[in-house]
């Protein structure tokens, strides 16, 4: 692409080819063997969240839910920032998207994001969603990387920033050319404004049966997801982030973005395919020098490679990013211990529990420092982009469970038989015959028994999956050490679940685990 001297600094709305261009002249990007955008993001190949704040502002603060999840910034530094963004803009040439979030245009919002980056800019476009109303109120993300905060002149941590300002409607992000930083932030922005209209906002996959039966599946970051609400029988609604409403289930977005680590065309084919389709966007993943094909399992560039792409690329997908409410919830935990069962059927209190809780494990190597496996809880399963108390998160949900009578099941994706280095991981193909049981309702005619720690019914039998793989205890050579092991994680929900006790509905502590 030849660019004249005439050409405007600001460029609006360019086709994809024309972003991929761009991207490929400025030597930032260049093609796989079959057409994949492949960039690098250097240092920053994750989110930063101890890098995100949002604007102490009285329109707003006395709602947000203040601590190490959301930290308070002064207006005169976001206005700083802000200025500094613009005049960046005003003297370097930059791209303009107007895009939208939210299937359900009952709420929707329109989206203007204004990158100095076409690559990200196309991001944008592919994770996104394609309309644009005049009506419709307008959320603003100003994305400049090579922006940096001054952390001793503008008080704050380092040198990148991702700061919401909620009366504004606007996003700063400066610093980290991290991709994800642009989604994620537009998600946190919904998570205050769609509780505010009676809609649960959810960091879950979500797919539908042929009968219109809407699965969603809630988990964090490797739990699998994305790779089980990409079902080749299910047609995908979204694989990350939706609303609930009083209608229905509503995708958020336009696109995936999934992880690459290990994707293969057997495991997971379809996102396989989308990932080397020409236009999709690979994200920090290896490619071979000479032959330029994606090396998924090579992880020197980080362990979370990313593919962007729309879901148009996808053949199996509800066009219309919308589904009915929800008659199966999948709540995904990937347990590095081996104490969970591979899948029990929750009440409405253990729902509301695990909910809260939003359990799952990191195991050595996945973090530098981390040599063992270590618990983490993070709130609703997405406790980064959780905006309000986390109480009213599970008041909404209680409300969506009691009206429309929904099966909700705990899915343990991690590991059996013992904890990480002597346990093996749940296979995947047992964890999505369980998932399907579940969800066609095999399950439901099935005996149970109960979990003697965590009072999770279990079920004695599912198709395509061994009875010794159902029961935990069974799975390890030594159940006295599975009762220890069961118990210590149990004091750790115990103690991450007291600084919620007093806000969330009451009855979600009587789906606490029985510890000594």
């Amino acid at each position: 692409m030849i660019h004249s001297h005439d050409t405007p600094l600001s460029l609006v709305n360019l086709s994809d080819a024309a972003l991929i261009e761009e991207t490929i002249e400025q030597r930032v990007g260049h093609l796989s063997d079959h057409g994949a955008l492949v960039v690098q993001t250097g240092m920053f190949t994750g989110r930063s969240p101890l890098d995100r704040y949002i604007v102490a502002d009285e329109c707003a603060g006395d709602d947000i839910w203040w601590g190490d999840v959301n930290r308070r910034i002064d207006r005169t530094v976001y206005d700083r920032l802000e200025a500094r963004i613009n005049d960046h803009f005003m003297h370097h040439r930059h791209y303009e998207l107007h895009a939208s979030v939210n299937a359900d245009v009952t709420y929707a919002y329109n989206v203007k994001l204004v990158s100095e980056s076409p690559w990200h800019t196309l991001f944008g476009k592919y994770l996104f969603r394609r309309e644009w109303n005049e009506q419709n109120d307008t959320l603003t993300v100003l994305h400049a990387p090579s922006v940096m905060a001054d952390p001793i002149a503008d008080g704050i941590r380092s040198p990148v920033f991702i700061i919401l300002n909620i009366p504004k409607r606007t996003v700063l992000i400066g610093g980290t050319w991290y991709a994800g930083e642009i989604k994620k932030a537009v998600f946190t922005m919904l998570n205050y404004l769609l509780p505010q209209r009676g809609v649960m906002p959810m960091h879950a996959g979500v797919n539908v049966g042929p009968a219109g039966d809407t699965a969603v599946f809630f988990g964090l970051s490797g739990t699998g997801k994305t790779t089980l609400s990409t079902d080749p029988q299910r047609p995908m609604i979204g694989d990350d982030e939706h609303g609930w409403s009083d209608t229905g289930i509503f995708n958020f977005e336009g696109g995936c973005y999934a992880k690459t680590i290990r994707l293969s065309s057997t495991g997971e084919p379809e996102i396989y395919r989308a990932a080397n389709t020409y236009g999709a966007i690979l994200e920090n993943v290896v490619i071979d020098a000479t032959t330029h094909h994606p090396d998924f399992d090579d992880v020197t560039l980080s362990e979370n490679g990313r593919a962007a792409y729309p879901l148009t690329m996808l053949e199996n997908v509800e066009r219309s990013g919308r589904g009915t409410h929800p008659r199966t919830i999948i709540m995904l935990t990937a347990d590095a211990f081996g104490v969970l069962p591979p899948i029990s059927r929750l009440s409405i209190p253990q729902a509301l529990y695990h909910f809260v809780s939003g359990y799952t494990a990191k195991v050595a190597g996945t973090e530098r420092g981390v040599s063992r496996p270590t618990a983490t809880f993070s709130t609703c399963f997405g406790a980064p982009f959780m905006m309000l108390h986390p109480g009213r998160y599970a008041t909404l949900l209680h409300d969506c469970l009691r009206a429309h009578n929904v099966n909700v099941w705990l899915v343990n994706t991690g590991w059996s038989g013992g904890a990480y280095g002597f346990g093996s991981r749940m296979p995947l193909a047992h964890t999505r015959a369980m998932v399907n049981a579940a969800i066609s309702g095999v399950l439901d005619s099935v005996d149970y028994q109960v979990d003697p720690v965590f009072g999770l019914a279990m079920p004695l039998s599912c198709p395509g999956v061994p009875a010794t793989v159902l029961d935990p205890q069974r799975a390890w050579q030594h159940a006295d050490e599975w009762r220890e092991a069961a118990q210590s994680l149990a004091v750790r929900f115990h103690q991450n679940f007291v600084q919620f006790a007093d806000s969330v509905p009451p009855e979600a502590l009587v789906g606490e685990p029985v510890y000594k």
